[in-house]
């Protein structure tokens, strides 16, 4: 019986040390580009969490790569939309056109996604849950670029549970982007990328996997008394999931008779979203065959689980960090699979984050620190009966979006006031509300060449047939009331300043503490390459880890 086996173990260690001596050498250019974006990530998360991490997560990226400790972005509003939009395009909202999560369409009279699109259809789900598509993003992607530059031959995708989250990266011409049907329990996309979901996607939805994550609990992975740098996991200042704000969270129990869509949600307000957005991320790699020929192929995962458990439990809760130790595990089994089906020398990967976190209002003013909440409702109802008792009676405000003003411009031009003087109006009632910083008109953008502070911030964000006529800035700390434990939508460095680390391919081990500005990605990946940068980019080359 040993004789036999002998030949058999010859030929296993032959194949061994085979696969041993084949030299990895990185190629001209990475032949995969993998874009991780975390929502919600803070920079100073990696620090705070450092001792619980694994050695193959986010140590292994910082350990192996170039870390950025000093990055940030250079835009007013920071929501999740705008984010994405300038990570993939190298440029600032006033370019890149995604100036909010919404806005007010001034011409079809309403409010606007970045992302919705009522003249494509959903491919293989519920109706409304693939009408959306890039067309609202006015720059190429460097996904655009990559495809551009070789005739198309390139392979682009954009995967994440939500629409904008993959859309946005993926670009205008990517062969694919898709997100997650809570309707239905699957991955679907819309048809302004294709007319039916490839064969092996629907064999992926047949093994519902969702499914299989729904028979889970959450539990911390260690004991409570580890998580010292975190409030007690039972604190007053959390609104928790569906109520619930300790551990465990047992999905069979929470979904209980609750609706087919609620039902999926929950997955997405634990730690087991990112685990299934890795999944479909390793199946895309392996069924598309990616990063296997000379032509750059381009990967975005957006991990969004990290955003819900931030906004329900906020940034010192016990919740928080467990989800980013559970991430940590998810990014070491997808490292090593990147190891063994392309090759770390083949793979260049990106991480970085859409936007930062506010502390939780509640907890900061009990320890005296002057924070709060702006009640925009109230505000704008008071402003609404101010320009009627001055003005008339007449719809002057047409919306309000997360510290834009809209106002009624064709009103105003018909009643013979000045628009500017009619913005100063508002600017100068909605600063006497307590927690507004300062305020701004569209007029004054227009006028002057703001470049520093919340002005030049506010000026990087504004596109005149997007944004707002008057725009409210809050103090240090103060977020706008909605339910949220932690909030982002400042200029503040809690938001503006995220983590950025390049690992694999030709990087070299280092950290970078010069000011990375985020529009810096794109081009810096485009220099790589070796092509152009997208179309409206204006970051520079982050020359650390270009020469």
């Amino acid at each position: 019986m040993k004789t036999r086996l002998i030949p058999v173990l010859l030929l296993m260690l032959s194949g061994s040390l085979s696969a041993q001596l084949v030299p990895r050498i990185p190629p001209e250019q990475p032949r995969l580009i993998v874009g991780i974006v975390v929502e919600q990530m803070r920079s100073d998360y990696i620090r705070r969490f450092w001792d619980k991490f694994g050695e193959g997560g986010f140590k292994r990226l910082v350990g192996e790569g170039s870390y950025c400790r000093n990055a940030g972005y250079n835009h007013f509003f920071m929501q999740t939309a705008v984010g994405y939009a300038t990570v993939y395009t190298g440029t600032i909202p006033a370019n890149h056109g995604i100036v909010a999560d919404e806005w007010f369409d001034r011409v079809a009279g309403k409010m606007q996604t970045a992302v919705s699109d009522e003249t494509v259809k959903t491919v293989d789900g519920a109706f409304v849950a693939g009408q959306f598509s890039p067309r609202n993003l006015l720059a190429t992607t460097i996904g655009d670029e990559i495809k551009l530059s070789n005739m198309q031959q390139s392979k682009v995708f954009g995967i994440s549970f939500n629409p904008e989250s993959a859309i946005l990266p993926a670009g205008h011409m990517a062969n694919g982007a898709f997100w997650f049907d809570c309707d239905n329990g699957a991955w679907v996309t819309s048809d302004y990328y294709m007319k039916n979901l490839p064969n092996w996607l629907t064999d992926e939805n047949r093994k519902k996997l969702a499914d299989i994550y729904l028979t889970r609990t959450w539990e911390p992975e260690f004991p409570l008394d580890r998580y010292s740098r975190c409030l007690p996991d039972a604190n007053p200042y959390e609104t928790g999931i569906d109520g619930r704000i300790i551990f465990p969270y047992a999905l069979p129990e929470m979904a209980g008779n609750k609706s087919i869509g609620h039902r999926y949600q929950l997955i997405n307000r634990t730690p087991f979203g990112n685990s299934l957005t890795k999944d479909m991320a390793t199946a895309v790699i392996v069924n598309e065959n990616l990063g296997k020929d000379d032509f750059p192929d381009l990967l975005a995962i957006s991990f969004t689980a990290t955003e819900n458990i931030g906004n329900a439990f906020g940034v010192m809760s016990v919740e928080l960090e467990d989800a980013f130790i559970k991430l940590d595990r998810d990014l070491e089994h997808f490292l090593n699979f990147l190891d063994e089906f392309a090759g770390k020398q083949n793979v260049l990967v990106f991480l970085t984050s859409n936007h930062g976190a506010a502390q939780s209002t509640a907890y900061l003013a009990e320890a005296n620190v002057p924070v709060g909440n702006f009640n925009s409702n109230s505000a704008v109802s008071l402003l609404r009966s101010y320009l009627n008792a001055l003005y008339g009676s007449g719809e002057w405000v047409k919306a309000y979006f997360k510290q834009q003003l809209y106002l009624n411009v064709e009103l105003i031009e018909n009643s013979k006031l000045k628009l500017e003087d009619f913005q100063r109006t508002v600017a100068q009632f909605m600063i006497q509300f307590t927690g507004v910083s300062n305020t701004l008109t569209a007029g004054s953008v227009q006028n002057q060449q703001f470049t520093e502070g919340f002005a030049g911030m506010i000026r990087n964000s504004y596109f005149p047939r997007r944004s707002g006529d008057v725009f409210i800035n809050l103090y240090p700390g103060w977020v706008e009331k909605s339910g949220d434990v932690s909030s982002h939508n400042s200029a503040y460095i809690y938001d503006t300043q995220v983590p950025l680390i390049w690992y694999g391919w030709k990087i070299k081990r280092d950290h970078i503490s010069a000011p990375v500005d985020i529009t810096s990605i794109a081009p810096t990946i485009a220099h790589f390459l070796n092509i152009a940068a997208p179309n409206a980019s204006s970051g520079k080359i982050i020359t650390e880890i270009a020469e």
